[in-house]
């Protein structure tokens, strides 16, 4: 049999576990779907889409309506099957053989993995004690790597918390490429990357509808930045890559951005109130800005309360096993009702 890549061959791919639970927090979901009427307005939509022909190439009207949600123009927007296609297409541009991606661990383990498919050298500095972005490393690794690509993931997964406006600045100052500001979970943190352009050329933010706009099964993302980065991706971009129905669930959530901010305000809220419940257990906690937390339990090795979670029907997600995180959990914000769950759960567990 023909054989792949070496570097390919010898990669686990990413995948989250698959288990039948009353209580699913380990993959990051919205707890709720979105509103009734984005439903309605989309199966109309549906029912009049000409499935017969091919889409609009170039996602016009959603790239149109992305524009006028941040202020630019739709040049300054590239949208694709969620921002994990956005990733591949930066690295298919702007990564590749003799190139070089830098991240900062811990971190989206995801902006590695891409860059490893598309050839791109991946080298990795560390964040500092609490996971902050620690500037002197970011000095030390970017311009020593003569990085093309530097992704920071802002609030950072899996650890929660957002990188400063005056952090992203330096890194940029020092960065001799390209800065993805992967913002995932952005509208659950104060502020945004997106505040630095266009002053900033060098930046690029992505986002993603399948948290905040409770859209996960479309899988629709896109990228915000200069008028150039943005015709590159499209260049390497597959022909009619972005389907009808993905363009118009897009178009037609952005009409529902109140449902959305109030969707955020009550996952912050639940957020906070869920830091509190887990302060009165034995675990270590970090803060976020993001809708999960990191805890450790101080009792117990970390796989044993997974397992035992599991066996009380709510599943987290074990990320013991990467560097700097032995003994770590990740919860995913959910209702109150599932936080109560999970709480009453890992009590029991840690007791």
């Amino acid at each position: 049999m023909p054989q792949p890549r070496d570097d390919v061959r010898l990669m686990a791919g990413y995948h989250s576990p698959l288990v039948d639970v009353a209580v699913r927090l380990n993959v990051n979901e919205s707890p709720w779907p979105p509103p009734a009427g984005w439903r309605h307005e989309l199966a109309a939509a549906v029912a009049s889409l000409d499935a017969h022909r091919y889409p609009d190439r170039e996602a016009t009207g959603l790239r149109r309506a992305l524009g006028d949600l941040h202020g630019v123009g739709a040049d300054q927007i590239f949208c694709a099957n969620g921002s994990n296609e956005v990733i591949q297409s930066v690295l298919l541009a702007y990564g590749g053989h003799g190139r070089t991606a830098v991240v900062f661990d811990p971190t989206y383990e995801l902006h590695a993995h891409i860059a490893r498919i598309t050839g791109t050298a991946v080298v990795r500095g560390e964040r500092g004690l609490r996971f902050e972005l620690d500037l002197g490393e970011v000095r030390r690794v970017a311009a020593d790597a003569l990085a093309d690509v530097v992704f920071l993931c802002s609030p950072n997964n899996p650890t929660g918390r957002a990188d400063t406006l005056d952090e992203i600045s330096e890194v940029v100052s020092v960065a001799p490429g390209l800065v993805v500001v992967d913002e995932a979970y952005g509208q659950f943190a104060p502020q945004t990357a997106l505040e630095l352009l266009p002053g900033e050329e060098r930046v690029v933010v992505l986002r993603t509808f399948s948290k905040t706009w409770s859209m996960a099964a479309l899988r629709l993302g896109y990228l915000v930045g200069a008028p150039e980065i943005v015709a590159a991706l499209e260049r390497v971009a597959l022909p009619y890559h972005l389907d009808a129905l993905k363009q118009a669930a897009g178009r037609v959530a952005i009409a529902y951005q109140a449902d959305m901010h109030r969707r955020v305000a009550a996952i912050v809220a639940e957020r906070e109130r869920l830091m509190g419940a887990l302060g009165d257990l034995a675990v270590d906690l970090w803060p976020s800005d993001a809708n999960f937390i990191l805890f450790r339990p101080r009792t117990s090795d970390a796989g044993q309360v997974w397992q035992g979670l599991v066996d009380r029907s709510v599943l987290v997600r074990d990320v013991s096993t990467r560097p700097r995180l032995e003994g770590c959990l990740r919860v995913t914000v959910g209702t109150p009702e599932e936080n109560d769950a999970f709480v009453a759960a890992l009590k029991e567990v840690t007791k």
